[in-house]
């Protein structure tokens, strides 16, 4: 039996609006969709059956899975470089564009002029091979799967670090394009404010060991609220350059307007101590002051000597400014390790010292779990806690070599630890949303109703204000409804007043609707 369905907008308030934080502006309402005759939750159990039995149906064909999988929404991407995640091609084109020049023996950008050893970037437009060896360097293009590809995967960075400090707006704005056709709705992007200026800043305090003595330092004679006021000028400009990259606010506006784009501040954990704690103390400001910024983390390898001999250390610093500043979340990188590349010793502990120590809301990677000393108390505290863990399960793959059986991902699902799919540097990796679920799916054997589960986590524990759409502890108890909104299915029908008040009181309920329209609809069509 089919039904007829009418669409009922529901206008954003003001109040929405601002929660929300779009980059673009409210952009047009979310379109809920409400049917007449069969009860709401039957037709959608219905749906949901026939969704689940489509995707057993295409598991084994690699175009329709992919097809598959590229439509469903996936909520938001919480582990994510904004460094990492512009295609290889677009930062060869604006290094192009910028004049920049590439030293030959390394690959490296550099600023102009050209001098011995050096070649124009623009030469990558008519000369395929200098092209394709650029794509190499700056990527895990061609790199030999099934070998970890650690020390190349890190060394892209630099090599391509002259082209990312330009045109932040332009990359933003193709970033979130991307990740808004993968039918995403928020994304939690890290990025490093004002770099040069919270290095300067930092080699002017000095270090001390005292974590009060040394913030008190940043503060007098407001040094640190001018690296504030400072980073936050530089979110202005690269928004300002996304808004009109996007057309966003003109009547043919770029599918990234509608994002929820957050910025998540990050310390590079290989540096200085005083340049360490400097860079979380402006992030923990930003988060404190700014909205668009929400937290705070460490970037650089894990098994860096430096980011080594100084891992508790940064794990003290993150534990005293987070008493200073309350309203500002964390996630950190923690256990992006593997046996061999490290000694045993440093496998044992990173992870419950994020957790424990540092108070980490989320962690990245996780990867050794099982060396952790006490891992499966770790897992039942991470459980309680509701600590996500945020698995990009590809750059696992590239960088460590670790998948499969050997990934700790479903020992963390077996746990009730809340896991999260990302895709860490979309750009370097060449992968996307669409890949990881689909990881998940054939190298995990997920089904329909846990990859749609992992979405929901995604935007469960995003660093969003407001309440959740869900009750209780998703992750243990599955995701039902609040009261508010329990009368009919989410997204399946029209909200009632109590439910509209909720959607417009904070953003974590909202863009949680936003997903579940989308899943009626994804539901409608691939179960009829």
């Amino acid at each position: 039996m089919t039904h007829r369905t009418r669409r009922v907008l529901l206008p954003p308030p003001l109040a929405l609006v601002g929660a929300l934080g779009l980059l673009s502006g409210p952009g047009p309402a979310p379109v809920l969709a409400t049917g007449t005759g069969a009860d709401p939750g039957a037709r959608a159990a219905l749906a949901e059956a026939r969704t689940a039995a489509r995707l057993e149906e295409v598991r084994r064909d690699p175009g329709r899975l992919r097809d598959f999988l590229r439509r469903l929404p996936k909520g938001g991407d919480l582990h994510h470089h904004l460094g990492g995640a512009v295609p290889t091609e677009s930062l060869i084109r604006l290094a192009a564009e910028d004049g920049l020049c590439v030293v030959a023996r390394t690959l490296t950008a550099v600023r102009p002029p050209c001098g011995p050893g050096a070649r124009p970037a623009a030469d990558a437009r008519t000369d395929a091979v200098f092209r394709t060896a650029l794509l190499r360097a700056w990527s895990m293009e061609g790199f030999p799967p099934g070998r970890p590809g650690h020390d190349h995967f890190f060394a892209t960075f630099g090599r391509f670090a002259e082209v990312i400090r330009r045109h932040r707006g332009r990359q933003l704005a193709e970033v979130a394009d991307s990740v808004a056709r993968q039918h995403q709705f928020h994304l939690e992007t890290m990025v490093t404010p004002v770099e040069d200026a919270a290095r300067g800043l930092a080699a002017a305090t000095g270090w001390d060991p005292d974590p009060a003595r040394l913030h008190r330092a940043l503060l007098a004679g407001g040094r640190l609220d001018r690296l504030v006021a400072a980073a936050r000028a530089e979110a202005d400009a690269a928004d300002a350059g996304f808004r009109t990259a996007s057309r966003c606010g003109t009547p043919r506006p770029a599918p990234g307007c509608r994002l929820v784009v957050r910025r998540i501040s990050h310390a590079h954990r290989n540096s200085p101590p005083e340049v360490v704690f400097t860079q979380l103390a402006l992030g923990m400001r930003l988060a404190s002051r700014d909205p668009r910024f929400v937290a705070v983390n460490l970037v650089e390898p894990e098994d860096g000597a430096v980011a080594l001999r100084d891992y508790r250390l940064h794990m003290r610093m993150v534990a005293h400014l987070r008493r200073a500043y309350p309203r500002a979340r964390v996630t950190l990188h923690a256990g992006e390790l593997r046996p061999g590349l490290v000694k045993p010793a440093d496998l044992a502990f990173h992870i419950g010292e994020a957790v424990e120590v540092a108070g980490a809301g989320r962690i990245g990677h996780g990867v050794d779990l099982v060396h952790e000393d006490g891992w499966r108390g770790l897992l039942r505290t991470m459980a309680r806690r509701e600590v996500a863990v945020e698995v990009p399960l590809t750059s696992n793959a590239q960088v460590l070599g670790v998948t499969g059986a050997d990934h700790p991902f479903p020992v963390y699902r077996a746990h009730g630890v809340p896991v999260v799919l990302a895709t860490d540097d979309p750009g370097v990796s060449r992968t996307d949303a669409g890949h990881e679920y689909a990881r998940a799916a054939t190298v995990h054997g997920l089904g329909y109703r846990e990859l749609r589960d992992l979405a929901r986590a995604s935007l469960e524990y995003a660093f969003l204000p407001g309440r959740s759409l869900w009750r209780g502890n998703p992750t243990a108890h599955g995701y039902r409804p609040v009261p508010e909104c329990a009368a009919a299915p989410p997204g399946h029908a029209s909200p009632g007043a109590a439910c509209r008040r909720l959607l417009a009181a904070g953003a974590k309920a909202a863009v949680q609707w936003r997903q579940e329209v989308a899943f009626a609809r994804f539901e409608r069509r691939h179960g009829g």
